[in-house]
């Protein structure tokens, strides 16, 4: 059997997207606007946030006996399991007086919690622990205590949680505190007993 013979058609053009179609008005438009952003961009001047007079290259000068210690909700839960006293280990750990802060975010997450969390909520509600007031819209008491820290470089923050604790070293100047083994350890302190060598 033989080849099909496959003959041109005659005078037929590719076929074009009108200029009027909606498609390429947009595409036009799409194109424009960035165009005009890049521009805008370009032209407003940057913001650069101005730097914190308390620090000294990494080294925070407003951290001083006494420590003010920010506490998170499952420090104090871990340091119940371990059986740990918070103000005197924290003492042991940092050589100093030491006095626990817990934000109304903390407090609020700690009365969420319920029954199971009742001895927690009643250690936070010792006379020793200083309520700090924060003018937060939520409860998360993650994002509370970030913006507490990076309003005011006084404070060493205390948590268990592994993201938190990501978050506060991204922080410069701002110490971590956190439970390994039966006691307390300081990250970014090398003065501390308790900072890792």
């Amino acid at each position: 059997m033989g080849k099909a013979k496959q003959t041109r058609k005659f005078a037929i053009a590719k076929k074009i997207i009108s200029p009027k179609d909606t498609r390429v008005q947009k595409n036009a438009e799409a194109a424009k606007a960035k165009v005009l952003a890049k521009k805008e961009k370009e032209e407003k001047p940057r913001h650069v946030e101005q730097a914190n007079s308390a620090l000294f290259f990494q080294y925070n000068e407003q951290l001083g006996p006494p420590y003010h210690v920010l506490i998170d909700t499952n420090f104090i839960n871990f340091s119940i399991r371990k059986k740990l006293d918070i103000v005197r280990a924290m003492m042991d750990c940092l050589l100093a007086k030491c006095i626990p802060c817990i934000t109304n975010c903390v407090m609020a997450e700690l009365e969420k919690l319920g029954g199971k969390y009742k001895i927690a909520l009643r250690l936070a509600k010792d006379p020793r622990f200083q309520r700090v007031p924060c003018n937060c819209k939520g409860n998360y008491a993650d994002d509370c205590l970030t913006n507490m820290v990076k309003q005011w470089k006084c404070y060493i923050v205390a948590t268990c949680d592994k993201e938190l604790r990501g978050r506060i070293r991204k922080i410069p100047g701002v110490p971590c505190m956190y439970i390994s083994g039966y006691k307390y350890t300081v990250e970014r302190m090398p003065e501390a007993f308790g900072a890792p060598r």
